[in-house]
């Protein structure tokens, strides 16, 4: 399953996005893994939460967003959800039509039973129609 997160920067998708991660890991069976672009929100996860800065890692592309995706799969079979904060900017599609790399996640989803939570720095009415059904929240 794919969520998404959609709403303008300084909405309060972060913190939204935190508190559910934070809430996962209490039923979690398995791991939760959040990536972010930045290390600051460490403190405010719970330290069962495995934390990536993806800005230590060459993501270019949104296929190499993918292969960055397929990578922390392939070393966590127990991965169990996958929170990323600041989507566009992190898998390189700022300005880009998500759609694609939405379906490519929609198929890992389905694949390995992982949940991708997703924060998107946009409204909901500026995102693709076969996106907007992903979006759980606006904000």
């Amino acid at each position: 399953m794919v969520q998404i997160i959609a709403g303008r920067k300084g909405k309060g998708k972060t913190k939204f996005l935190l508190d559910k991660a934070n809430e996962a890991i209490k039923n979690a069976d398995g791991s939760v893994v959040y990536l972010d672009k930045s290390s600051k929100h460490m403190y405010e996860l719970n330290n069962k939460i495995r934390l990536i800065n993806v800005s230590d890692y060459p993501i270019d592309s949104p296929e190499g967003f993918i292969g960055f995706i397929s990578g922390i799969i392939s070393q966590d079979r127990d991965l169990e959800s996958l929170f990323l904060d600041s989507f566009l900017k992190v898998a390189a599609l700022e300005g880009e039509d998500m759609t694609s790399t939405i379906d490519v996640l929609e198929k890992i989803s389905e694949k390995y039973k992982i949940h991708f939570i997703l924060s998107v720095s946009a409204d909901k009415e500026e995102l693709p129609e076969s996106v907007k059904k992903n979006v759980i929240i606006a904000l």
